[in-house]
């Protein structure tokens, strides 16, 4: 009963809650500077580029070549960079660029006066644009460094059990066995996509994360990630932790990259362009896994926003992108949304997207019921979604003042089951992303009659580790 009217209080103190990380304060202050708008110029083709694919060594990392070779997964077109040729026209042209997608063939370009866009788009390369952001008459002021505790509190040490506050999210997927076996994510890399990790570079508890690189995607980038949102920080805690008898992650020993795509000033279109720059990013690092604790369906602008029938997992932009990762040899791992109890309902972009593990958010306490803010599907080509789920009503994690606490959504169902997809990759390196995510999906509880509430239900980890070690 406890339990249940704390569940309650929580919904009704987060009736808006969004899969989206929200600014932190409140306060408004007109838009000073920077561009008037921001257009996505669509290319017709990469014909006269330098690059080529028989020397992907130019444009990706080794490791990223690596991970396809493993995979027996040929490189295609997209995975050229954009004309640089089309990228000097532009420019003398007097085109400001800020951003591109070489998997789609698109750049960003901002411009003072709207109608500067014509003359870009006469250029015999240029097939089409689409305007993503306006510049708004006043902005939300994001949140600054805040004070941190140097040591988390005697009150979350649980003497009885090293995995502290995080047991019960791990061993409800089974994946405490994993971590028995030595499977804590060692050699994998995994991308968190947010919208800030405030304190993470400085919090005591997340200093023996292994983060191996920062990078902001949002323009005009923050003065520091670290300064941005806790949301980030959540995140990687509930993953890269690695506190005994206080709080132990999923994947404590993975490497890290903490990547920001989410612009918590407005909610544009440009998100998908800024989400989309990071996710190549990844892929040109050489990551294997990405976490997206992000989803978008309506925008500041009702014509940016999207319609019901965009979410088949290749109309919005930037759900045509993630549905080619597991093409790339990636998984990824994104929440489904929280909109459950709203007039919506359904998931966002890009959890609609193919060949990907879309997360949605159970009850902590037994029965695991579906957390009433969980979105739920299907797709609207009839897919199953979300496509598993995890205790998030509420998860432990670590915020940003260095504190574990509880926090409600299926942003924090989805880091849980991220870092175990790292485990389990790691047992079955033979696998390929698209083996790994139908293990998990075959390991769930509700496999034998998947649902648009629960999806194939919640994974068993160890069940999946031991068919995948079944001959193919």
């Amino acid at each position: 009963m406890q339990r249940l009217i704390f569940l309650l209080t929580a919904l009704m103190t987060t009736a808006l809650l969004h899969a989206a990380p929200r600014p932190e304060v409140s306060e408004r202050v007109k838009y000073k500077g920077g561009p008037a708008y921001i257009y996505r110029l669509y290319l017709r083709d990469k014909q006269g580029t330098p690059y080529t694919l028989e020397r992907p060594s130019r444009y990706l990392s080794h490791r990223a070549v690596e991970r396809r070779l493993r995979q027996h997964l040929p490189m295609d077109s997209t995975d050229l960079p954009v004309n640089p040729r089309y990228i000097q026209q532009l420019r003398r042209q007097g085109a400001h660029i800020i951003g591109q997608s070489k998997w789609n063939n698109t750049l960003l370009v901002d411009v003072a006066d709207s109608t500067d866009i014509l003359t870009l788009s006469r250029l015999p390369f240029v097939k089409s644009y689409k305007m993503v952001w306006q510049a708004p008459d006043s902005v939300t002021t994001t949140a600054q460094r805040t004070k941190y505790q140097d040591e988390l509190e005697e009150m979350h040490h649980t003497p009885d059990q090293p995995y502290g506050k995080s047991y019960q999210q791990i061993s409800a997927m089974s994946g405490q066995r994993l971590h028995d076996i030595g499977m804590h994510g060692e050699g994998m890399t995994i991308a968190i996509v947010d919208g800030g990790f405030k304190n993470a570079d400085r919090i005591p508890a997340l200093s023996n994360i292994n983060v191996v690189g920062t990078h902001d995607f949002v323009y005009p980038a923050s003065p520091s990630i670290f300064a941005e949102t806790d949301h980030g920080t959540k995140v990687l805690s509930a993953m890269g932790t690695l506190i005994p008898f206080y709080y132990v992650g999923t994947a404590p020993k993975a490497n890290y990259w903490l990547l920001r795509s989410e612009d918590q000033q407005t909610e544009q279109e440009v998100e998908e362009d800024y989400w989309v720059m990071a996710v190549e990013f990844a892929d040109s690092a050489g990551c294997d896994i990405i976490n997206s604790s992000l989803g978008y369906n309506e925008y500041d602008h009702p014509s940016m926003s999207h319609p019901l029938w965009h979410l088949d997992g290749h109309t919005a932009f930037i759900s045509k992108t993630a549905s080619m990762l597991a093409q790339k040899g990636i998984i990824h791992v994104n929440s489904a949304g929280n909109s459950g109890m709203g007039p919506w309902k359904k998931i966002g972009v890009p959890a609609d997207a193919n060949h990907i593990l879309t997360v949605g958010a159970i009850t902590a306490d037994e029965p695991r019921h579906i957390a009433p803010f969980s979105s739920v599907g299907p797709s609207q080509d009839g897919r199953v979604k979300p496509d598993v789920v995890a205790i998030g009503a509420p998860a432990f994690l670590i915020n940003g003042r260095g504190a574990i606490t509880e926090d409600m959504g299926t942003s924090f169902s989805t880091p849980v089951v991220c870092g175990l997809v790292a485990c389990l990759w790691q047992a079955l390196p033979h696998r390929t992303a698209e083996e790994i995510i139908e293990l998990i999906r075959l390991s769930s509880n509700n496999i034998e009659h998947p649902d648009n509430i629960y999806g194939y239900g919640i994974p068993n980890f160890w069940k999946a580790y031991m068919l995948g070690r079944m001959e193919k």
